[in-house]
């Protein structure tokens, strides 16, 4: 009988094939909106944990629904959660605040099993959990395909973070680094406005820094013009967010008369 494995392990081979990715950040408790957003074609989800309102039980639903719609889910979590989200079968953390390589070093040990050979790590082992299939894929196996096929995206948000974005981009297991452009421009003394000049070349550098690193450079983005001129920079990994995209569509639909597809 076919076992259809828990973890999408396709993350580490998108982010390294050198392509544009579009995803979106998703911080309402819906394995419904999951669902849509796979069937809409995103490349990825990153649920949301820092700013969302899911706990772990809703969390892990959402993980299921991805899975079964055919989207590669990471989960945007704080370091102290990284073992229970991984344990439930997220394909990926994204760590938000990461300002030094050391931070970065030691996030991917709490991501990587102890294991002889590639990049070691010391997550706590359990085969009981959903990610080894309640224990119909544990073992040996479970653990190689957890090193080899979880993804870390780290994110720079401040200016110590960009300062070091090439050095915390080389750390052996980072995959990804996104920049967070509204915590950045907020931590330069400029609001919510990453618009200005100066944040604008605080994320060019840390994008250029990445690429240069041979890692995946990635970044918030709103809109075609906004992904384009980051992808100039070197930014493949691109991401909007399910309530800005749905507020937008209410809006337009609320001014229009417009009726949705699907009745």
């Amino acid at each position: 009988m076919h076992q259809f494995h828990p973890i999408d392990p396709r993350l580490p081979d998108l982010l390294r094939s050198g392509k544009r990715l579009r995803g979106v950040f998703n911080g309402l408790p819906s394995p419904a909106i999951v669902e849509m957003c796979a069937y809409a074609g995103f490349d990825f989800i990153v649920i949301d944990n820092e700013h969302g309102s899911s706990d772990l039980q809703i969390t892990e639903h959402m993980l299921r629904a991805a899975r079964a719609s055919g989207i590669p889910p990471l989960v945007r979590c704080f370091e102290q959660d990284i073992a229970r989200i991984l344990d439930m079968g997220a394909s990926g953390v994204q760590i938000p605040m990461v300002d030094t390589a050391k931070q970065a070093a030691d996030i991917v040990q709490k991501i990587r099993y102890p294991h002889r050979s590639g990049v070691s790590g010391l997550r706590g082992s359990a085969f009981s959990t959903r990610a080894a299939g309640y224990g119909a894929f544990g073992g040996p196996a479970h653990t190689k395909l957890s090193n080899e096929h979880i993804a870390l995206v780290v994110m720079i948000e401040t200016p110590e973070g960009v300062a070091n974005a090439a050095e915390i981009a080389a750390v052996d297991g980072v995959d990804a680094v996104f920049v967070g452009p509204n915590d950045l421009a907020h931590n330069m003394g400029y609001e919510n406005r990453w618009g200005e000049a100066e944040v604008q070349r605080a994320i060019e550098h840390a994008l250029r820094a990445v690429a240069a690193a041979g890692k995946c450079p990635g970044v918030l983005a709103l809109g075609e013009d906004e992904e384009n001129k980051y992808a100039a920079w070197g930014g493949r990994y691109f991401a909007s967010t399910t309530t800005g995209l749905m507020t937008q569509a209410f809006r337009q639909a609320a001014q229009s008369g417009a009726r949705g597809a699907g009745y």
